[in-house]
């Protein structure tokens, strides 16, 4: 049987040893993103105008293209903001709203890039406005309520997000690690545990009571991990040390098998919760009968 050539250079890897089913793909950037990038290239088109002209038309070029390189920062950190909020059962939403507030900043640019090449007000106060529209419509307005929220302290929900931030804080250092180690097998494994994880954090957002059963598995274990990762991804790519490979792949193994277990049990403890509650219900609907 024919089997795909593999080896240190190629793209991935046609095999992994200790690594069981398919690799996830890398995702490319969102659409969304890719298109505030957008925004920063065409700041280019403001800025290099004024230097065609005098200074009044330089200074406002200078400034239309730097307001509209800080729109795109903020857009494309909204967009990001946005994906975690929708990624997320239980989510607050964004305390700067940046999507919007991108939207401003690229309706103001836009006015100055008009007002650099023009005297009248009329005309680049239109251009602002329909720069606003054309952002909201690009991109949409960011999330302006709490997701899943009803009915739980929102003490507890700040402790779980929290808790959830420093979470993903390690499996992001995780994966930065692991990119030392010059693996795509390897990298491609760290991302399938942090997707494993990422079920147990969203577990704890639907129930945060869940928090402190599984608060050792959000710092401890997943320090440990990381601190694993670092260790591991220098030495091997010092010696390319297989036995250490085969022992690291082993422990992302009982990683994996440790939080796919907590999560199912998490998952048990609030069918049975929810059992009691009907159960319950029942009763006094029995009584009222």
């Amino acid at each position: 049987m024919a089997q795909r050539f593999g080896g240190k250079y190629s793209p991935l890897p046609s095999t992994s040893k200790g690594a069981d089913g398919p690799h996830p793909p890398t995702l490319p950037a969102a659409p969304d993103q890719r298109r505030a990038s957008l925004l920063g290239v065409a700041a280019l088109a403001l800025i290099l105008p004024g230097f065609l002209g005098d200074q009044r038309q330089l200074l406002l070029a200078l400034a239309s293209g730097g307001t509209l390189l800080l729109a795109a920062l903020l857009t494309r950190e909204g967009i990001r903001a946005a994906e975690a909020f929708a990624a997320r059962a239980v989510a607050r939403r964004p305390a700067l709203p940046r999507k919007m507030a991108g939207a401003i900043l690229t309706a103001l640019a836009l006015g100055l890039g008009s007002l650099a090449q023009q005297t009248g007000l009329l005309l680049p106060l239109l251009i602002g406005l329909a720069g606003l529209v054309l952002h909201l419509l690009a991109f949409g307005p960011d999330p302006l309520h709490d997701k899943g929220a009803e009915g739980i302290d929102p003490f507890q929900t700040d402790r779980v997000a929290r808790a959830v931030d420093e979470a993903e804080a390690h499996l992001a250092a995780m994966k930065d690690a692991i990119l030392r180690a010059g693996d795509r097998a390897l990298e491609a494994r760290v991302e399938r545990f942090a997707q494993i994880a990422r079920g147990l954090f969203r577990s704890v957002e639907s129930d945060p009571r869940d928090l402190t059963a599984a608060r050792k598995f959000l710092s401890v274990y997943l320090m440990g991990a990381r601190d694993a990762t670092v260790r591991f991804a220098d030495l091997y790519a010092r010696n390319r040390s297989q036995q250490a490979r085969a022992d690291y792949e082993t422990l992302l193994g009982e990683l994996e098998t440790t939080f796919a277990n907590r999560t199912t049990a998490l998952l048990a403890d609030g069918h049975t919760d929810l059992d009691v509650e009907i159960a319950v219900l029942r009763d006094r609907l029995k009584l009222e009968t």
